[in-house]
């Protein structure tokens, strides 16, 4: 298992639809490309779950970064947030895991960019690296962008 991240959207602003709009206006403004093949994933009982797209470096040929990013059903039982205490978020905002990375592990600059100008467009959203903890916000980016790149940048704390 790699590490895992989550853009966190707040409950009241939530669909699928919503973040399947906004990663397609994320990807094209990072200059990255996005693949939808509309491939849904269902629970046991056939209740539909999330969808996913491929993020993917336009060099993925030469490189070979690309993720897969999970949009979750609005009745998807993993959607609700719960960690808002351990990632200093207050807990009257409400939010869903809305969007999961399953795997940033060598894909730190595309995640990077497409987070960048996710979080551009969607200020009061946040990007939660699950197994650090940590929850970077339209301003930490901001910050992270105004310096040097660094491919270490998901696993260090951001403020």
């Amino acid at each position: 298992m790699g590490t895992t991240a989550f853009i966190l959207i707040s409950q009241k602003e939530y669909t699928p639809e919503r973040l399947l709009a906004n990663s397609i206006a994320s990807a094209y403004h990072a200059d990255i490309m996005l693949n939808f093949y509309n491939s849904k994933n269902y629970d046991s009982n056939g209740h539909f779950l999330s969808t996913t797209l491929n993020i993917n470096d336009k060099n993925v040929k030469e490189n070979g970064e690309s993720f897969i990013l999970y949009v979750g059903a609005l009745d998807n039982p993993n959607l609700d947030f719960f960690d808002y205490k351990g990632v200093g978020l207050n807990p009257s905002h409400k939010l869903y895991q809305g969007g999961t990375i399953e795997e940033i592990y060598g894909v730190e600059e595309l995640v990077f960019r497409f987070i960048y100008h996710y979080l551009k467009a969607n200020p009061d959203d946040y990007f939660w690296v699950a197994d650090y903890n940590w929850v970077y916000s339209w301003k930490d980016m901001q910050k992270l962008k105004s310096l040097p790149f660094d491919s270490e940048w998901c696993y260090k704390k951001p403020k």
